[in-house]
């Protein structure tokens, strides 16, 4: 093991973590190749994850993250509502997109460890349609949108543009006719919810 002159943080693990499974995939990654990538011992890395689970669900979150965060500035705007909610399902398109295709190794072992960590991704959705949520809300309290159940219409939107953003469908998103058929889907969406 080569020493390392960087302390160790959760952060340089997950990192870590992540080329680990890029390399070997879900299947073959160990606690012992991420600490041999970092230099330390694999009791190092126990000290900050408890377990091989923990570690794995712990950079599946951060995964998502990524792209909740990258919505977070759209729900959170100050400005036209129908704006926001376009800008926002068409960043979430583009974020799932470009996962899948920029980095394809790491996208299906992430498709993997999702799978393993559904309360991750229970937790991840909810954020989600929490920001669709307060869209909603917004366009409500501007009399753009007319709806009376801002959440349960929030989650409608988000299941019905699931086509545009559910890793399942990832192989359809570079056919021919996609993005009209998310911009039609969108304009109809929007149709609806106003007022």
């Amino acid at each position: 093991m080569a020493p390392t002159s960087e302390i160790l943080t959760a952060e340089r693990i997950l990192e870590a973590t992540e080329d680990v499974l890029r390399r070997h995939g879900p299947a073959k990654a160990t606690v012992v190749d991420v600490a041999r990538a970092l230099g330390v011992s694999h009791g190092s890395v126990y000290r900050h994850f408890r377990t091989k689970a923990a570690l794995r669900e712990a950079v599946t979150k951060r995964w998502l993250d990524r792209t909740s965060g990258e919505l977070a500035g759209i729900a959170a705007a100050d400005r036209d509502p129908e704006a926001r909610l376009r800008d926002w399902l068409a960043t979430l398109f583009a974020a799932k997109r470009r996962k899948a295709g920029d980095d394809p190794e790491l996208f299906a072992t992430y498709m993997v460890l999702t799978g393993e960590n559904g309360t991750v991704v229970g937790e991840h959705i909810a954020d989600l349609t929490g920001q669709l949520t307060r869209i909603v809300e917004a366009g409500v309290a501007s009399g753009a949108f007319a709806t009376t159940d801002p959440g349960a219409t929030a989650r409608a939107v988000f299941h019905a543009t699931g086509r545009f953003h559910d890793p399942c469908y990832a192989r359809e998103w570079e056919e021919p006719g996609t993005d009209a058929d998310f911009t039609a889907l969108v304009d109809l969406l929007v149709r609806a919810l106003r007022a």
